[in-house]
């Protein structure tokens, strides 16, 4: 699984004209699925993103999560995160899972983000599986990580 994480001042998905999915202050969360992922590689996942401590406390210094901030989460799928563009001019997305196992690892990992992160009222959004979609997004810092499992 592969996700690029962006904090943000403000983040909306749009499909077709219609926004699916809109937060205030949190994390614009990419996501990337491969075949082989497992259910303990999105626990993993979901884990780290809702205990990341990359807002700043009083000081400045990044010290808090998400839910210290009362920040929200917008989920957006995004098999292009396996796209291998070593060779030639257009990318390969052999690495990414196909549609009908991306769908169900997507499902439950927006699930255990749910889960997870409701004990301290964190927000889930998404945008739509598959779909064209736009994102807006303000990224706050700039801060962006690249995360694997």
């Amino acid at each position: 699984m592969r996700v690029v994480l962006q904090r943000v001042s403000r983040a909306a998905v749009q499909v077709g004209g219609r926004v699916t999915g809109s937060i205030g202050a949190g994390f614009l969360v990419l996501a990337g699925f491969a075949p082989a992922d497992t259910d303990d590689s999105l626990a993993w996942m979901a884990d780290k993103i809702l205990g990341l401590r990359v807002f700043g406390d009083a000081e400045g210094k990044m010290n808090l999560a998400v839910s210290d901030v009362h920040g929200a989460l917008l989920v957006v799928s995004q098999f292009t995160l396996y796209g291998d563009a070593r060779k030639g001019r257009r990318p390969s997305f052999l690495g990414a899972a196909p549609p009908e196992i991306a769908i169900p690892l997507y499902d439950r990992f927006v699930a255990l983000l749910r889960e997870r992160g409701a004990g301290s009222g964190t927000r889930v959004e998404t945008g739509e599986f598959g779909a064209m979609m736009e994102v807006e997004l303000v990224n706050d810092g700039p801060v962006t990580l690249i995360l694997e499992r």
